[in-house]
């Protein structure tokens, strides 16, 4: 799936010289959390947040530092933080190192970008010019959307190959210490781990498998350290 699948657009934005209050109003209105800041010739420039409107003057939510912290702190950080408080105009208190995105890139792009840039949005670009955002909410709503997946009928056998093709394909199961077998659409794992979060992640492998009623586990789990071995949950999982 594709971006320009799932963004919004058209973007809604500011400029440079809209007042911190009105964009503050434009995003509760629009029911946003950010806003791209464009020029005068539509490029890209900035973007500005709800959490650039969280530390401010007028709701007293100032930075409060104790008496050493504040002469430990250098005072350029300090002129940054009094102008993230204090500015009238979204173009003080923007981020100006924008990151992008094109309508063409994959969700998995999106995601990557977000979780290195610890962001929650981003502005979708072409040629310098923002045409969409997409934003957390928007791969949650592709994720809702999802059409299920429908009921396949499998043998015992056929279920049991895809269990185990699954398992070998992971890096962490690729030992092949975990064992499969099915029973009517039941399958039943069995072997050694040694690392618990194992025992998840195999019944997950397992669950995903199309024919699949239900997992048993079985599995033992060994300590690497003390090399005790610890039996699988007495009840089905």
């Amino acid at each position: 799936m594709l971006i320009q699948e799932i963004m919004n657009a058209p973007a809604i934005t500011v400029s440079p010289k809209t007042s911190v209050v009105d964009a503050a109003t434009i995003m509760l209105d629009r029911r946003v959390s950010g806003l791209p800041v464009v020029d005068v010739g539509g490029n890209i420039v900035g973007i500005v947040s709800e959490g650039d409107f969280l530390r401010r003057s007028e709701l007293q939510t100032e930075r409060k530092r104790s008496w050493l912290l504040e002469f430990l702190t250098s005072p350029g950080k300090l002129a940054d933080e009094y102008v993230l408080s204090h500015g009238r105009n979204v173009e003080e208190v923007m981020t100006s190192e924008v990151v992008t995105i094109a309508p063409n890139a994959t969700l998995a792009v999106a995601v990557d970008l977000m979780e290195k840039h610890g962001i929650k949005r981003l502005p979708v670009v072409v040629q310098g010019k923002v045409i969409g955002m997409v934003c957390r909410s928007d791969l949650l709503r592709a994720l809702a959307n999802m059409p299920p997946k429908k009921k396949v009928q499998a043998s015992d056998d056929q279920i049991a190959e895809a269990v185990i093709a699954e398992l070998a394909h992971q890096s962490w199961s690729q030992n092949g210490f975990i064992k499969v077998s099915v029973q009517n659409g039941v399958v039943e794992l069995s072997g050694t781990i040694f690392d618990e979060r194992e025992r998840l992640a195999a019944k997950v492998a397992a669950e995903n498998v199309p024919g699949v009623k239900s997992v048993t586990d079985q599995i033992t789990w060994i300590d690497p350290y003390l090399g005790v071995a610890m039996p699988a949950p007495s009840e089905a999982v």
